[in-house]
């Protein structure tokens, strides 16, 4: 039987590399595969971690890259107030030109396609593939198209999309809606089920929890609306799970209220599907891999989407009009008495929860791990 061999690119934050493991393990049901993971520098430990957890064979690499940094609550003139990031955007030409040099590098044994997952190191990779002739299949998970996505379609074999193509400019003849691939233990649990987690997570299976997770990175609006509430929640009776992202998590160890029924961690490696499986409401960013993971949950949630990311504003924004979730701004949550208030809200009102929860498992999509599986499959085969 032959043995296939498989590129798979993506990072900057786990939503471009979790939905990779789910894609992988069905694959390996199908046909003989070596794969190989490329991640930016600064997602390598995250990404080491999530593989070892995983329990899957994958051989780790990392390139450089850079990012175009566009902010959608920036003028023009923003940019000429802060001149670092214009100046950061051009020295990142040459970090993603070498990028692509170490790309070519990688890909010189012609391996038989590249699945990348989105976000900026995607890009030099996916270009190098196109140059050596490697088949490319894309992902995109968000609403709104992001510049790297919009590039590589022009030379993908296979575009996938997490969203209902409508959304989408691509074209057609090789696109498929396929949702977010997810891990299958992403679904709902019973009461007594989520009774046990809370149990397993050290807290009182009889009251409420909130986990709030700010994604792989960490997002500090959200770390620090969350170490202010935190005591005026607690002494309501309600219990906290707060995943900081290793960046913040000294900072926010020292501010968050001394209190057993406040636990706060900086990363989740492994189990996290039981984590957010445990929680009455989550709170998160807009993220699509987060969103898909508690629409397959059913989970009531609260999202935040980053002020200064378009493709997280336009994902919010879908789900608020159809009732599937509660959405805050990042100058919302500058108050805290608002994130206490929408919490409390909620916890008080459980058949609200109960119809966003309802609401946001419609969009989930079990089977989009074997629909990727299956495009790839039919361009290496």
């Amino acid at each position: 039987m032959k043995r296939y061999r498989l590129f798979c690119v993506g990072g900057g934050s786990g939503g471009h590399v979790t939905p990779i493991l789910p894609v992988i393990r069905q694959l390996q049901q199908e046909i003989e595969l070596s794969v190989d993971l490329v991640v930016d520098k600064g997602f390598y430990g995250q990404a080491k971690g999530l593989i070892e957890r995983s329990g899957l064979t994958i051989r780790l690499h990392t390139i450089s890259s850079g990012r175009l940094r566009r902010y959608a609550h920036f003028r023009w003139y923003d940019y000429l107030r802060n001149p670092k990031i214009p100046w950061d955007n051009f020295t990142d030409i040459f970090r993603t030109g070498f990028g692509f040099t170490q790309s070519l590098w990688l890909l010189k044994g012609r391996p038989d396609a590249v699945f990348a997952k989105g976000g900026f190191v995607s890009l030099p990779f996916g270009l190098a593939a196109k140059i050596l002739k490697v088949p490319l299949i894309i992902h995109d998970s968000d609403a709104r198209p992001g510049l790297t996505n919009r590039i590589l379609s022009r030379f993908a074999d296979r575009i996938a999309t997490g969203m209902p193509s409508e959304h989408y400019p691509y074209d057609s003849a090789i696109t498929r809606f396929t949702g977010v691939p997810i891990a299958p233990e992403y679904h709902p649990y019973t009461e007594a089920e989520q009774m046990e987690l809370k149990r397993r997570l050290g807290f009182d299976p009889s009251r409420p929890l909130v986990v709030a997770t700010g994604g792989g990175l960490g997002a500090g609006t959200i770390n620090q609306a969350m170490l202010k509430s935190g005591r005026s929640l607690v002494d309501k009776g309600i219990q906290i799970y707060h995943i900081s992202g290793k960046d913040f998590y000294q900072d926010a160890l020292a501010k968050k209220p001394d209190h057993p029924d406040y636990q706060l961690i900086d990363f989740v490696y492994g189990g996290m599907s039981e984590v957010l499986g445990a929680a009455d409401i989550v709170i998160s960013r807009a993220s699509a891999t987060t969103i898909q993971e508690l629409a397959g949950l059913a989970k009531a949630a609260i999202l935040i989407p980053a002020r200064q990311l378009g493709d997280q504003q336009q994902n919010a924004k879908i789900y608020e009009q159809t009732d599937s979730a509660v959405v805050l701004s990042d100058d919302d949550i500058e108050q805290p008495t608002r994130l206490v208030e929408t919490i409390t809200r909620l916890i008080d009102h459980p058949e609200t929860r109960r119809q966003l929860a309802d609401h946001l498992h419609q969009y989930a999509r079990p089977q989009a791990a074997g629909d990727i599986a299956g495009m790839i499959l039919e361009v290496i085969r």
